[in-house]
């Protein structure tokens, strides 16, 4: 059992909890689909492709990042290893308002890069670990547990507590990009003053698949240190 402002939280509560978060998070993920297939029905008043909208946002900024269209649905991303912006097929060639809010979002991540935004680089640098921590840290924990070594125990759930960390420091950087976002459209012309709620509207439900994930991550840690605490007392 655990305890949170006050709260105690046993093995199963916690586990009902994931299951819950679980459910959410796949509506949120079905939420983005449906917010983003309603408000790429319709062009924007400038109609511009996104693709083009994304290449003059990155001109402006003098940026030498490339644009690629990529295969799947909303797989939108910034690779900053290879330097390149890939477009989803969906969203490349759409002149949606939602479109180039996604769009405008991988440009800020473009941003936030070449500025050395403090919170992506902290995310960065947790990224390995939490890798490490979200496979390893339950596996520790368990044969911790299994030999009767609490200190083991705890060291997995330490190591597992990486990939709630990269979450808390993915939340900034996913807002940010989107303010980022909606300030490089409407300062720019590219969408006008009545079009800015659709775009915020996209980027907000695609912002909720980040909260659930750290929230995931908090209740899958919580419920770690609960089987922890419990076995040790027993």
């Amino acid at each position: 059992m655990v305890e949170i402002f006050g709260l105690q939280l046993d093995y199963m509560t916690l586990t009902l909890l994931v299951f819950v978060v679980f459910g959410l998070s796949i509506f949120a993920s079905s939420r983005v689909r449906s917010v983003f297939s309603r408000y790429n029905q319709t062009p924007s008043q400038r109609g511009q492709a996104a693709h083009g909208v994304a290449r003059e946002l990155l001109y402006n900024a003098g940026s030498g990042v490339q644009i690629e269209r990529v295969q799947g649905s909303l797989t939108d991303h910034y690779n900053s290893k290879t330097q390149t912006v890939g477009l989803s097929t969906e969203v490349y060639d759409s002149t949606s308002v939602a479109a180039l809010a996604i769009a405008a979002h991988e440009i800020g991540h473009v941003m936030q890069y070449e500025e050395d935004y403090v919170p992506i680089k902290v995310r960065n640098a947790i990224l390995p670990v939490a890798r490490l921590g979200s496979q390893a840290g339950p596996i520790l924990c368990i044969v911790g547990l299994l030999l009767s070594s609490y200190p083991l125990a705890i060291a997995g759930v330490a190591l597992y507590a990486a990939m709630l960390l990269f979450q808390l420091f993915t939340l900034p950087v996913e807002f940010n990009a989107s303010r980022r976002a909606i300030a490089l459209l409407t300062d720019g012309g590219y969408i006008t003053d009545s079009e800015a709620p659709a775009a915020k509207k996209v980027l907000r439900a695609a912002a909720m698949t980040y909260v659930l994930a750290a929230l995931a991550s908090l209740i899958s840690l919580l419920r770690l240190l609960a089987i922890v605490s419990g076995t040790r007392r027993k």
